[in-house]
């Protein structure tokens, strides 16, 4: 049994090509699979298994033969993340030629593709929440709401979807790096940060939307610190950056968490002060706190935020310490 695998074709030797007129190119279909698809050597289910390529994963139609395709399926790396974001394609990883039953592929020319798509990757994240979900649902999910731009740039789902891969990838990617010794260094660039070109990505496509908006509360994450360690520097340096993107983003999504979240460490920084015997500053801190809690209450009534910051509010307003371990 021969495997052919190959790395993808380099973008500036493809764009050479299609100069050129090469004809294969030219007719080059791309998909997504819907489920998981066996690779065969040739167009027989009984021929050997040359691989099996997943849900979201990307094949190149080469030829067609009755209810068989052949295909370059992208097969990408075990234990690297999905290849979709990875920019220079010498290594985007391999691919397996071969041959896929021509069933659950999506073709950019498919009826409600993009839906299609997207209601995949939806029902993939779902299983990925579950206790015991299918194990790789989450790249899955990944796959498959990337693909929905990919496929289909223009749709009104193309937005959402790159967020929501980016966001997947960050999640799992901020769950390795929290787990490691450095997340509680105090200086966040003692640590390895999340990977901020997917959420750039989405803030280059799709600028001024709502996607942009939670892109940009994401990169926030890699400037916070790991542990105040009990002074004041780091909780004033994190409001600063929260209370900015509220400025910036006022209508986003994230708006009203950014503004609790500057709120917390604004009132945190009541106590804190104290300890570093400033008693000026203390004060400075509750004052700009409370107005920045009566702002949240005010301007995003409809958010469990300004619920919770209500409660902020009420302690401030009652001198009833927001941190540390002060028992009155």
């Amino acid at each position: 049994m021969r495997i052919v695998v190959k790395t993808i074709v380099p973008r500036l030797l493809t764009a050479a090509l299609i100069a050129l007129g090469a004809p294969l190119l030219h007719a080059a279909e791309r998909a997504a699979l819907v489920r998981d698809a066996v690779v065969y050597l040739s167009p027989d289910t009984s021929s050997a298994k040359l691989a099996e390529a997943g849900r979201g994963r990307e094949v190149i139609l080469l030829e067609r033969s009755r209810n068989w395709l052949h295909v370059e399926a992208l097969l990408g790396f075990a234990q690297t993340p999905d290849p979709a974001f990875v920019e220079d394609e010498d290594i985007e990883g391999k691919t397996v030629t071969g041959w896929i039953l021509d069933s659950g592929l999506v073709w950019a020319n498919t009826p409600n593709g993009d839906r299609i798509l997207f209601g995949a990757a939806a029902d993939s994240e779902d299983e990925a929440s579950r206790r015991h979900g299918r194990r790789g649902a989450d790249q899955e999910a990944l796959r498959l709401y990337r693909r929905v731009y990919d496929l289909f740039p223009t749709s009104p789902l193309a937005g959402e979807g790159l967020y929501r891969a980016a966001d997947i990838k960050w999640q799992i990617e901020k769950s390795d790096v929290m787990s490691r010794p450095s997340a509680r260094e105090k200086d966040a660039s003692l640590r390895q940060g999340m990977d901020e070109q997917p959420m750039k990505l989405v803030m280059k496509k799709f600028p001024g939307t709502k996607w942009a908006d939670l892109a940009a509360f994401h990169l926030i994450d890699n400037k916070l610190c790991g542990d105040w360690q009990g002074a004041s520097k780091c909780p004033d340096k994190e409001a600063e950056l929260y209370e900015k993107y509220v400025k910036e983003h006022p209508q986003s999504p994230a708006a009203p968490e950014a503004l609790y979240n500057a709120v917390y460490r604004r009132a945190a920084m009541v106590e804190i002060y104290k300890t570093e015997e400033q008693p000026k500053k203390s004060e400075e801190s509750k004052n700009r706190a409370i107005a920045l809690a009566q702002q949240l209450v005010s301007q995003y009534a409809q958010s469990d935020w300004s619920a919770r910051g209500q409660t902020l509010l009420y302690l401030l307003q009652q001198g009833v310490p927001t941190y540390g371990n002060v028992v009155q």
